[in-house]
């Protein structure tokens, strides 16, 4: 077995490719601001919850329109980087 294909490949949710499902990997909780780390996990993101990016900010850098669950929200590109996601086959 290759160890390359048995570790999976995470991006950050910022980088994700649109409308392509992810499950989160990881969450960086201590790039966050304790706010923030408080709204995602209001939100129930967390390891293992199922999401896609809708729209990115393109080169300005600005938030991103994501999918969680039913819901569609808004996050902060550096929130959005600080959510890795392995993108699903």
């Amino acid at each position: 077995m290759n160890l390359a294909t048995a570790i999976p490949l995470t991006t950050a949710l910022a980088r994700l490719t649109p409308l392509r499902p992810g499950t989160v990997a990881s969450v960086d909780w201590k790039s966050l601001t304790a706010p923030e780390a408080r709204r995602l996990r209001e939100l129930g993101l967390d390891e293992g919850v199922e999401v896609e990016l809708i729209k990115g900010s393109g080169i300005l850098g600005g938030p991103v329109a994501c999918r969680i669950g039913r819901m569609t929200v808004a996050l902060r590109r550096h929130v959005a980087g600080a959510i890795h996601v392995s993108p699903l086959a």
